[in-house]
């Protein structure tokens, strides 16, 4: 699942981010953020009407990312524990 198709609300953790082309600068830029494998992330909210931004949270930081950002990292949903 990519980060960006995450509902709202939910946590995850991060698989990998992916490149859209060689030397990708804005992926890069993503894993200096701590996109990272293993990490986990929780969707906070999203921009008007689901469109950008999108505000994500890793450990207590928050980032606001565009859909299309979000779009370059896959992550898998965490099963919520009862």
């Amino acid at each position: 699942m990519r980060l960006s198709d995450l509902p709202k609300g939910a946590s995850a953790v991060v698989e990998r981010v992916e490149d859209a082309h060689p030397n990708d600068p804005i992926a890069q830029r993503l894993r200096d953020l701590g996109f990272v494998t293993g990490e986990n992330v929780r969707l906070v909210a999203r921009g008007p009407i689901g469109k950008d931004p999108l505000l994500i949270q890793i450990g207590s930081t928050r980032f606001a990312l565009r859909r299309s950002e979000a779009e370059r990292v896959s992550v898998t949903v965490q099963e919520k524990v009862a």
